[in-house]
């Protein structure tokens, strides 16, 4: 309590202008914030993640911003409404999560910073995809990646993701291989940004692209001993919850995208020994990508050959109670 009011006399001590020590306690929030969400359930930093975009809308709004202050502020405006967008997508409630998303693009807009522009577009992407509607999704995703198309940080790369996946789910193979070849060219001529300095949901790390490659390969139900170890090394790229990179959710999704692979691949026993520890995730730890990642494994099951196996019918049983155990996710 004593830290938040001394936080609450410092932004609003400069009546006539925003001072450094502003601006750089709002950085390092912010810093915090963006290394905080792949890692952290999504309660553990919900209000605090709400209370800094109010602050920086606040600040925005009070008229004391110098010019040479705007685009920063802005820039911030952009980081943390997109962060709150992702909250509402992991929420289930994507007309919230498109809103904000609508929020993040105006303040990147103002920002002028094309990569958080294409960003935006790319987080419509990851929402319509969520949400069921893979034709919305590569529609997004090819408006982002026509905006990043001159940028050099990876948000470019994950725009190319995001069209392979959204193609996936639609059938269209040769689209998931030619975006997915277009990432593995474009890789090799990366230059990070200040987005892939922020890190976070702000890079698109090499280990995320394996993930993203192999679940295209996955949605158009593909198996096969090469694409089980490709399956096998994405899940490896996310093992270490010490590494930059690392993500429960990019983890969890990882896992199942083996076990689904597994399942193509006619092994029943591999399939639940991958998915196996998504279940064991704590209750907290739930967010909707998992959840749907989780079912598409049950979908799966119920279409194997293998459907009617002890095995097979013991883990859809558990799979279709994993998401009703979860806690009440933070306050809308």
């Amino acid at each position: 309590m004593a830290v938040r009011r001394a936080k609450d006399f410092l932004l609003g001590a400069d009546r006539e202008r925003i001072g450094e020590d502003t601006l750089g306690l709002l950085d390092e929030e912010v810093q915090r914030l963006v290394a905080a969400y792949p890692r952290e359930p999504l309660s553990a930093i919900w209000d605090d993640l709400l209370e800094t975009q109010e602050q920086v809308f606040r600040l925005l709004e009070g008229g004391r911003v110098r010019p040479s202050q705007l685009r920063e502020l802005n820039m911030k405006g952009a980081v943390l409404s997109f962060m709150v967008a992702k909250g509402f997508n992991d929420m289930e409630v994507p007309h919230q999560a498109l809103t904000m998303t609508r929020v993040a693009a105006a303040c990147a807009r103002d920002a002028e910073h094309a990569g958080l522009i294409a960003a935006t577009e790319g987080l419509k992407s990851l929402i319509a995809y969520w949400a069921d509607k893979p034709a919305d999704a590569y529609h997004y995703a090819s408006q982002g990646a026509a905006v990043a198309e001159h940028q050099r940080g990876t948000v470019a790369l994950w725009l190319l993701g995001l069209q392979a996946r959204a193609a996936a789910v639609l059938g269209d193979e040769e689209t998931v291989r030619t975006a997915n070849q277009q990432a593995v060219d474009r890789r090799e001529r990366v230059v990070p940004d200040d987005l892939d300095a922020l890190g976070g949901l702000f890079t698109y790390a090499p280990e995320k692209q394996l993930y993203y490659a192999v679940e295209a390969e996955a949605l158009l139900c593909h198996g096969g001993a090469q694409l089980a170890q490709q399956a096998e090394q994405a899940v490896q790229g996310f093992s270490d919850p010490t590494a930059p990179n690392w993500a429960f959710g990019d983890l969890a999704g990882s896992q199942c995208d083996l076990a689904l692979v597994r399942l193509y691949g006619g092994d029943l026993d591999g399939a639940a020994t991958a998915i196996r520890p998504v279940l064991d995730l704590p209750a907290s730890h739930r967010n909707n990508g998992i959840v749907m990642s989780a079912m598409r494994v049950r979908q799966a099951l119920t279409s194997s050959p293998a459907h009617d196996a002890v095995v097979a019918r013991d883990l859809r049983a558990e799979i279709e109670a994993f998401p009703a155990s979860r806690p009440a996710l933070p306050h809308r």
